[in-house]
């Protein structure tokens, strides 16, 4: 990929949705992890550091560097920081909040309903920060950060993202975290998944180009590809607006 080409486009792309929505503000929740630079990057280019808004959300499980390195990266921007600790309002769900995955959903909602009441305040658009690989696996929370008004990585794979960042000085400190949503402590996307993305985005590609499942499977190993294609059809609700029943 020329990825020269893509961060033209993509920065067209923010531009081109914000000006035909006539909004101002693009609201980003920013973790300290690799896609939310990015995507925190490409917005100022496109619209200019004074009109984006960073949003860090940590809870009890965030850890420290995460939010130091979200600071910093408002800073090296100029963008406005907004911090806000959600633990307080996970913590008023009570018993429903027990079960950690229940607990990982809420919190990721409730970051989302932040950034929208924020996106209202400021007559802005909440800018997603999941990448091609979180779309197609549906690595995401439903409402969470699977909500938002435009993904302008959503046509990058992680490894691809991962590259543009290199490319346009994210900071080393975090191109070299392993990705993950830090939803509970020790959580790592690649630990949860099972496979690398570097696995995931090889037969993603394949997948999308159309070649045969058998070929797939040659190239990549049977129990990889099944896991990754049980993993997308089980997901697949994620992508689709919920249906409606036509009387």
């Amino acid at each position: 990929m020329d990825l020269a080409d893509a961060k033209r486009k993509i920065v067209f792309f923010i531009q081109r949705y914000f000006a035909a929505a006539g909004k101002r503000a693009a609201i980003v929740g920013v973790s300290g992890g690799l896609d939310s630079a990015v995507a925190l990057f490409l917005s100022a280019q496109a619209i200019g550091s004074r009109n984006v808004i960073a949003v860090a959300l940590p809870s009890s499980a965030t850890p420290q560097r995460d939010l130091k390195d979200a600071r910093l990266l408002a800073k090296r921007l100029k963008v406005k920081l907004i911090e806000m600790d959600i633990e307080p309002i996970v913590e008023a769900f009570g018993q429903l909040a027990m079960p950690k995955l229940s607990r990982a959903n809420i919190a990721a909602r409730v970051r989302m309903a932040i950034l929208y009441s924020l996106a209202q305040r400021h007559n802005g658009l909440v800018v997603g920060t999941g990448d091609k690989s979180e779309l197609m696996l549906g690595y995401f929370t439903k409402y969470g950060d699977g909500a938002a008004d435009l993904f302008p990585l959503g046509g990058l794979y992680k490894t691809e993202v991962r590259a543009l960042a290199r490319m346009i000085g994210v900071p080393k400190g975090i191109l070299q975290k392993p990705p993950s949503p830090a939803l509970w402590k020790g959580q790592t996307a690649e630990g949860e998944l099972g496979f690398s993305y570097q696995e995931a985005d090889g037969v993603l590609k394949a997948i999308e180009k159309g070649e045969k499942k058998s070929e797939v499977e040659r190239k990549f190993g049977k129990r990889l590809v099944r896991a990754i294609l049980i993993r997308m059809e089980k997901n697949r609700h994620k992508l689709l607006p919920a249906p409606v029943c036509q009387l």
